[in-house]
């Protein structure tokens, strides 16, 4: 993913995954503590630049995309003063949302997302997407077409259809999830009893995401 980044000029210098609140009332929602955890767990045995902030997460009251993303500029960009460069200046870190297609889709659709925080999002951060298969990428990306400058798509190489659902479901019906998410988040999942009595008819509007840290490329 950071090196699809790079291709668009930009150099990743960190991500953050954020977990929704549990005031976000989603269906089969596991606590707050043990989706920080899982999220945690896999980025140590995964990433050397993905990173867990548990700040919304642990918000009593659900907190709107747009608001985590003006969350993450405030904290980088002004309490910490940007990302230091080699010779010892700062520069300021340009905020952008890492989404599936899934989550692309409903952004494109009328009345599911505020139209302000879509044109806060898409105008003054911008999202990298990752094409999913099974998902009306192009009609999307079309009805945002005013902000497509600052939308990047990642395209699929191999054709990958795995998600936090279908993972869920599998649990659900007590089928194997080896080789799809880390050992040590299955792990976890198990010594904790997740995930085994869900009811999935429940729908999302994609909340699910991590938000990315990205710089001006050096190259």
């Amino acid at each position: 993913m950071a090196n699809s980044c790079g291709m668009t000029g930009y150099e990743v210098v960190g991500g953050y995954l954020s977990p929704v609140s549990d005031a976000y009332k989603k269906k089969g929602l596991a606590p707050a503590n043990h989706r920080i955890r899982m999220c945690e767990i896999a980025a140590e045995n995964t990433s050397k630049w993905l990173m867990v902030d548990p700040w919304e997460a642990l918000s009593p009251t659900y907190i709107p995309t747009a608001r985590v993303l003006d969350h993450f500029d405030y904290e980088i960009n002004h309490v910490m003063g940007g990302i230091e460069c080699s010779d010892g200046t700062r520069k300021p870190a340009k905020i952008v949302l890492l989404a599936g297609a899934d989550l692309i889709q409903t952004i494109s659709t009328p009345d599911i997302w505020d139209a302000q925080d879509v044109d806060h999002i898409l105008g003054n951060f911008g999202v990298f997407v990752l094409e999913r298969t099974g998902t009306e990428l192009d009609s999307a990306l079309a009805a945002l077409k005013p902000w497509e400058k600052n939308i990047h798509v990642i395209r699929q190489v191999v054709t990958n259809d795995i998600s936090s659902t279908k993972v869920r479901l599998l649990l659900k019906r007590d089928m194997s999830i080896d080789y799809l998410i880390p050992d040590d988040v299955i792990n976890y999942i198990y010594d904790n009893n997740l995930y085994r009595e869900l009811d999935l008819a429940g729908g999302s509007k994609g909340k699910e995401k991590a938000d990315v840290t990205a710089g001006p490329s050096s190259s």
